[in-house]
């Protein structure tokens, strides 16, 4: 909840900022969990905006020691301390509602609903505290929507779809801030900087919407899995920023509304057309009128209550154009007619995309960047949101895993970013930009060469026979300088985010990790979908660790392998295999004398197994629960064995 709570606190007009909670498990826990954060959220709201507090999520507010703003007025203090005791008492109170809850499993199938929490508040006077002033709070709506197990429910583009046309019903603000809900708001102006590119009146007409990092509070100190990603939020965002845009990265974005709603919003666009695209609603066919402002005092009104959870069943979005990257023309014997509805028709997309499930990048490909609009990318000097990165290896394998798919998925699709585009001339994005979206595409089939680099010459040094360049040769320096330059390119842009050594290794670590495991699966995923031989897994990540230990050994910089076979065996069969041609290969070159040969080759397996050194102390020294399972070093040490054995005697024979 303090996800709630810190954004009902940021630094903008109170009645036009509305916060909205989509909770897909229809759970009582997260719905009486909210009335509970808007009655504390009463007392916050107007201590933060008196005292000009910046750190507004109330958790990382009171666990810091020195805050921002010194400030040892009396009144401050006194203050403080009330609201402290408020969070305190706040906090015990969702203690109490999750051990009283009765744990009942929907299993998606639950009806949709809709309730505005503090709609009978909106005036209340807050008198405990906080000067007994009249103070404002932002509106405050839950929304369920509904899930049925018969019925396709498109995951989070699904979720965020229901909020755009519930969202309209009830605020219709132009402009919509999504956050995960495991993210807050840590900058209160971060609304204030999103408006200022929103409201330029040069960028303005053409601006879909304002990105920003992400950034997270629990990182460690070297970021052992990499989850700062850093080469897409410091370098390559910030390249496309000056082109037309970095890409939609899920979470932490101010997005235009009107962006995500196509060209039918036009007011010379005939109703029925609207209605065949943003379907049969009529209260939200009058909310797409830019002069329509609905009233928060309405929607006590039966009749309204009744249009939101219609808006949020299941069965609205049938022969609509919500989440849709294609459509089915209706049934007609007249093949003309047909071409023509699909020509009217078909072009047009709302809201996002449901083709991959990684929705951000495809539903800003097709629906935003793909049809003229452009982006910002907002990096100020304090991270405005704030996260919980994923803390042990299984979930940023899970994770990475549900990306590689989606992304692969498009890249062997009809929308491949090379391919797909506009025919309008003044809609069509620029090759640079194009070539960075494909390179996201294209880049979990990585696994292809760093699998061929990873075996292929470690067997063929253990054999003796040289693959690359002697040493003498000219050649060689070709080799050298490609590895050396792009090492050094590496490392130079770690020293300039204040990262270190050990940060590169990391990095690099990870990067090989993720290749021969999270690619390798996402990328024979989109195949088997493509060739239909499987329907679409949503593999959910959990970013909570329960385990204390765990998170110690995160804090520690300590990889922990407590993870499935699947994603282990792959990576520790690599380390047992160039471990195993490092040593019999060295041997070989030392007694034949072939190091002018072999050089290459040997300082290849080197390198692998140097950057693999946290794996080989889980296979061998460590002795916790995070090391690497005995069954599991066994089984790729067979694995290793059998395809030395096989590849030398293919070689042998060949």
């Amino acid at each position: 909840m303090n996800t709630v709570v810190s954004a009902m606190a940021m630094d903008y007009p109170v009645d036009k900022l509305c916060v909205y909670l989509s909770d897909d498990g229809g759970s009582d826990v997260t719905l009486n969990a909210m009335k509970e954060a808007w009655r504390f959220a009463k007392c916050w709201v107007p201590f933060c905006r008196r005292f000009g507090v910046e750190t507004i999520c109330p958790k990382a507010y009171f666990l810091e020691e020195n805050h921002q703003k010194k400030d040892c007025r009396s009144d401050f203090l006194a203050e403080k301390e009330k609201v402290k005791e408020k969070y305190e008492a706040f906090k015990n109170c969702m203690m109490r509602i999750r051990e009283k809850a009765s744990i009942i499993m929907t299993n998606g199938d639950h009806p949709p609903l809709v309730e505005v929490i503090n709609e009978k508040g909106m005036n209340e006077e807050v008198g405990d505290g906080v000067g007994a002033q009249n103070v404002q709070i932002p509106l405050l709506v839950y929304v369920s929507r509904e899930k049925r197990p018969s019925l396709p429910h498109h995951f989070k583009a699904g979720a965020l779809n229901v909020l755009l046309r519930v969202s309209a019903m009830i605020s219709n603000s132009p402009y919509i801030l999504v956050l995960d809900c495991d993210m807050y708001c840590n900058d209160s102006s971060s609304a204030r900087q999103a408006m200022c590119f929103h409201l330029d009146p040069k960028m303005s007409p053409s601006l879909a919407f304002v990105q920003f990092p992400q950034n997270f509070h629990n990182i460690s100190k070297n970021d052992i899995y990499n989850c700062r990603i850093r080469s897409l939020f410091t370098i390559l965002w910030k390249g496309m920023d000056g082109l037309e845009g970095p890409c939609l990265s899920g979470t932490c974005f101010y997005i235009k509304r009107k962006a995500l709603y196509g060209s039918l919003i036009k007011e010379d666009v005939d109703i029925m057309k609207r209605k065949q695209c943003f379907g049969s609603s009529n209260d939200f066919i009058k909310s797409l009128d830019r002069h329509y402002k609905p009233n928060h005092s309405n929607f006590s009104n039966t009749m309204l209550f009744k249009e939101t959870q219609i808006l949020a069943s299941c069965a609205y979005e049938n022969q609509t154009k919500w989440g849709k990257e294609a459509s089915t023309c209706p049934k007609t014997t007249n093949p003309l007619h047909s071409f023509y509805f699909a020509k009217a028709t078909n072009l047009e997309k709302v809201g996002f995309l449901y083709f991959s499930v990684v929705e951000d990048y495809f539903t800003d490909f097709i629906n935003l960047h793909g049809k003229g609009w452009i982006s910002v990318y907002c990096d100020p000097a304090r991270p405005a949101f704030l996260g919980s990165c994923t803390t042990n290896l299984s979930d940023v394998l899970v994770q990475s895993t549900r990306w590689g798919s989606g992304l692969v998925e498009v890249a062997i699709s009809r929308f491949c970013p090379l391919l797909h585009g506009p025919k309008q001339k003044e809609k069509q994005m620029s090759v640079l930009e194009r070539m960075c979206y494909a390179e996201l595409a294209f880049f979990p089939l990585s696994f292809i060469p760093l699998w061929c680099f990873a075996t292929i010459p470690q067997l063929y040094l253990l054999n003796g026979i040289p693959l690359y360049p002697e040493v003498s040769s000219w050649y060689f320096i070709v080799f050298s300088f490609i590895f050396v330059s792009s090492q050094s390119k590496h490392i130079q842009e770690i020293f300039s985010i204040g990262g270190s050594i050990q940060t590169w290794r990391n990095e690099q670590r990870m990067w090989m990790i993720k290749a021969v495991t999270c690619h390798l699966y996402g990328s024979l995923d989109a195949f088997m979908k493509r060739m239909g031989m499987r329907e679409a897994n949503f593999l959910p990540t959990n970013k909570a660790v329960d385990d204390e230990q765990q998170l110690k050994r995160y804090q520690m910089d300590i990889l922990d392998f407590q993870a499935s076979n699947m994603l282990i065996v792959p990576v520790v069969t690599l380390v047992i295999l160039n471990l195993v041609c490092l040593f019999g290969g060295v041997t070989r070159m030392v007694i034949s004398g072939s190091v002018n040969e072999m050089f290459v080759q040997v300082g290849l397996s080197f390198f692998i197994v140097s950057m693999s050194s946290p794996i080989v102390e889980g296979m061998v020294v460590r002795k916790d629960k995070g090391r690497v399972p005995t069954s599991v070093s066994i089984l790729s040490a067979v694995i290793s064995m059998i395809y030395l054995l096989l590849g030398s005697l293919i070689i042998m024979y060949w």
